[in-house]
């Protein structure tokens, strides 16, 4: 029944950096000093939109690394992962549309920094999506071809978690960041608050 469980494991572990993405956008670090009334106004509504997407994507990993068990069928893993794809993919989706009806954020080149993390976090959803084309494409029936399938999935989330949140950096930079980090939203979501309360 050796096969698809290591190759599983490495998704999981590939994605969970992909994870680290948003969990940035949500729990950026900075000190905190206070900004205008403007930018708060701003931080504030993307941290309270992105919060909920990242509790998703948090338990879509979660979802895929609980299917890495060895007595994980085919079948199964097929259907967690192609759900947890589709479920970072509406994620990523609903950040870049928080993102972008938020508007620019009160800062120099804010708009510009915007658009560029708007149309990241959109190109993440869409590859999220073509993950799970992938994956819903895979043939359960054969457990070598699945393995196979799963190892091309795994190198497509290790790039795309190491890649792609280059943007959202330039977004957070400077005083957007501080202003985010004041948000109770913003703390709640970020992966730091969370294993301090487990």
């Amino acid at each position: 029944m050796e096969g698809t469980n290591p190759v599983n494991k490495k998704l999981a572990a590939a994605l969970s950096g992909g994870a680290v993405l948003v969990l940035a956008l949500s729990g950026c670090g900075g000190s905190g000093d206070d900004s205008d009334a403007k930018l708060d106004a701003w931080a504030k509504q993307v941290c309270l939109a992105v919060q909920p997407q990242a509790k998703k994507i948090q338990a879509a990993n979660a979802a895929i690394q609980k299917e890495t068990s060895d007595n994980s069928t085919p079948q199964d893993v097929q259907k967690t992962d192609s759900q947890a794809f589709q479920d970072m993919s509406d994620a990523y989706k609903a950040i870049g549309a928080a993102v972008n009806s938020a508007g620019a954020p009160d800062v120099e080149n804010g708009a510009k920094k915007q658009r560029d993390a708007v149309t990241e976090l959109n190109g993440i959803a869409t590859s999220y999506a073509a993950l799970k084309k992938q994956v819903d494409g895979l043939d359960t029936k054969n457990q070598a071809k699945f393995a196979d399938g799963l190892k091309g999935i795994a190198s497509s989330l290790d790039k795309l978690s190491t890649s792609g949140n280059d943007a959202l950096k330039t977004l957070e930079e400077g005083d957007v960041g501080k202003a985010m980090t004041q948000q109770e939203a913003c703390k709640t979501a970020s992966p730091a608050a969370s294993s301090a309360a487990g």
